[in-house]
């Protein structure tokens, strides 16, 4: 469903989006059980024209099966988006500093009609035919890629609003994005979201998207004197790297259970994440196979730690 309030700024938010209409109603609230209307008379509570949400009419409706997804550039912060702390229904969020390695797993959600044209909390229009997302505690706006755990598909959305509320979801998708990545008839869909960076181009620019959950974002331990990484056996992969232990371990036991590789969750003690470790390999052949395997398998594109 749709959040409705930033207290401290007195905002109305964006996303928080529900399953089929066909199968849930939709109402108003941060948790999808309140009222059409904030009893507390949250701004914006009552703004929208239709009283629950829906994709859109099927005379509107268009492919987006080949539509290209967002390219990772530099923009500056939202304005209006990025306040350090906010709260709504009486939690409080801290907005991260940085995307830089976030990576989570969970249930993603979407919004569509009834939001559709309405100012979203970067202050930009929402439009449910863009690749575009809403987010808790992401910098606004930020681009990561969604992946559908359940059929692999995977999509770049840039996440220009806040929400869900719900407290079992971690991403509310536009109406094309959930259509893309196969999710708009189920509602909900399981996923993994991987922050993206533009790469740097000599002389400072950016171009290009790298994951950073998975990029080298760790420094580990140096080989010993005289020795390369390969020969003194300090080869690895880094899959993942969560702020939540739970995180981390969960996809510790996936890439156990499904590769069958040696896999460690590390926490340095100058890093706000858990780091997934797989290795170490005996040899550079042995770590690019595994980093062959993971991708064949679903869990993008491990980076050697440097």
């Amino acid at each position: 469903m749709r959040a409705l309030l930033i207290s401290a700024l007195a905002l109305a938010l964006g996303a928080c989006s529900l399953a089929p209409p066909a199968t849930t109603p939709a109402s108003v609230g941060a948790t999808g059980d309140a009222p059409a209307r904030d009893p507390a008379g949250a701004p914006g509570s009552d703004r929208y024209a239709h009283d629950t949400d829906s994709p859109p009419p099927a005379r509107e409706r268009h492919s987006v099966e080949r539509m290209p997804e967002p390219v990772p550039k530099a923009e500056p912060p939202s304005r209006y988006g990025n306040p350090t702390t906010y709260s709504v229904w009486g939690q409080t969020y801290h907005v991260l500093p940085s995307s830089e390695g976030y990576q989570e797993e969970g249930l993603a959600s979407w919004y569509g009609r009834k939001f559709h044209g309405y100012r979203t909390s970067s202050g930009e229009p929402y439009d449910m035919y863009r690749f575009t997302a809403a987010h808790r505690t992401l910098p606004l706006p930020t681009y990561v890629r969604v992946t559908n755990l359940d059929n692999n598909k995977q999509l770049v959305v840039r996440v220009n609003d806040r929400g869900p509320f719900h407290s079992d979801r971690i991403i509310d998708l536009s109406w094309a994005a959930a259509v893309r990545l196969g999710i708009e008839q189920n509602g909900t869909g399981h996923v993994r979201v991987e922050a993206l960076m533009p790469e740097k181009r000599p002389g400072g620019r950016r171009q290009g998207t790298v994951p950073t959950a998975v990029r080298a974002a760790l420094d580990s331990p140096p080989p010993e004197a005289g020795k390369t990484q390969a020969e003194s056996g300090d080869l690895y992969l880094q899959a993942g790297a969560f702020r939540a232990l739970d995180g981390a371990r969960d996809l510790e036991r996936q890439l156990r259970h499904r590769l069958k590789l040696p896999v460690t969750v590390r926490k340095p003690d100058d890093s706000a994440y858990y780091k997934v470790w797989l290795g170490p390999f005996a040899s550079l052949d042995d770590q690019e196979q595994a980093r062959q395997a993971c991708q064949q398998a679903g869990f993008g594109n491990p980076m050697p730690v440097r």
